[in-house]
């Protein structure tokens, strides 16, 4: 009888045991059966939320890209501006400049007026500035100041009294007349023979020319206005398009 015992306590364990494995795995299957289509539906949520989040960052990034794209074409575009504009401003003449080219210096004539001669044949006349100015221009001037006046295109060279007006600005002898570009071709422009260079020369009048490395020509210091002309507006045409 007492061997049985020990038996019987194991059985009764075993039992127990097994009627407790058996309860766990009745809940766990049970649970799991419930818990899983709440699962499912709470990925499936933040798989749509996800999925959205990346289509909106897709769109952003698009849109990014497209500004980036603008902004890059707009400085670009104002780029190209700038550098026209600078190009205007450097032909008008609104701009400083400095480079090589030729100092030439026209001053009126010392010798002594003769009997009878006419005083006005001893001294520098517009004309006189005007010529001398046009074979620089002729030999491919750049820029050109008289007295540190910048001549541009509207600039006036004439005869006010014992004086010159240049920019409506009153100077006098000597004349400094300065010329950027290319110094040779400069100096062989206004000392080829037979040119006006040379008939002043032989008119008394004291001249001279030297070829720098280095000048400095200011810019044109007036205003520049047009009270009458306006910009053509051309039509494109259909050849054009």
């Amino acid at each position: 009888m007492r061997d049985k015992i020990p038996q019987v306590s194991i059985a009764i364990v075993c039992l127990v045991l097994g009627i407790m494995l058996a309860l766990q795995f009745k809940a766990t299957e049970t649970y799991e059966a419930s818990f899983l289509p709440s699962r499912l539906e709470e990925l499936t949520q933040k798989l749509n939320v996800l999925t959205e989040e990346r289509d909106t960052l897709a769109e952003e990034t698009a849109s990014l890209r497209e500004k980036l794209s603008n902004v890059r074409e707009t400085d670009e575009a104002m780029a190209d501006l700038q550098e026209e504009l600078h190009k205007a401003n450097l032909a008008a003449g609104l701009v400083a400049l400095k480079g090589p080219g030729v100092i030439i210096t026209l001053n009126d004539s010392t010798r002594a007026l003769q009997p009878g001669e006419n005083p006005n044949a001893l001294l520098v006349h517009e004309r006189d500035i005007i010529m001398v100015i046009n074979e620089l221009k002729a030999s491919g001037a750049e820029a050109i100041s008289i007295n540190d006046e910048r001549i541009i295109a509207m600039s006036e060279v004439r005869c006010a009294g014992t004086m010159i007006l240049v920019n409506w600005n009153k100077i006098g002898p000597p004349f400094t007349i300065k010329a950027i570009g290319n110094p040779d071709m400069l100096e062989s422009g206004v000392l080829i023979k037979g040119g006006y260079f040379e008939t002043l020369k032989y008119l008394g009048l004291q001249t001279s020319i030297q070829k720098e490395e280095e000048i400095e020509i200011p810019a044109f210091s007036r205003t520049i206005k047009f009270s009458f002309g306006q910009p053509v507006q051309y039509t494109e045409t259909k050849e054009e398009k």
